[in-house]
């Protein structure tokens, strides 16, 4: 039962897919994987290391780092 105008109902594919012969089905679970592995990959964001760069920078701000590395190797031993 179609829908709209050339549109089919979920219902309708289930029904075309019990039609099919199960190397068909095969094909096509294969062919919605491969599809939406695409979809999904496409929506993870990579991310580079050097996105890191400066993170926690005011930290840091106004301390010495001779100073600090003085300080904490002397408190070693």
């Amino acid at each position: 039962m179609a829908t709209k105008k050339g549109a089919l109902a979920y219902k309708d594919f289930v029904e075309g897919i019990k039609k099919l012969e199960p190397e068909e089905q095969l094909s096509l679970v294969e062919l919605i994987s491969v599809r939406l592995k695409k979809l999904i990959s496409g929506k993870k964001k990579k991310h580079s290391i050097m996105e890191l760069a400066g993170l926690g920078a005011e930290i840091w701000k106004g301390v010495d780092a001779q100073e600090y590395v003085r300080n904490e190797r002397s408190s070693w031993g």
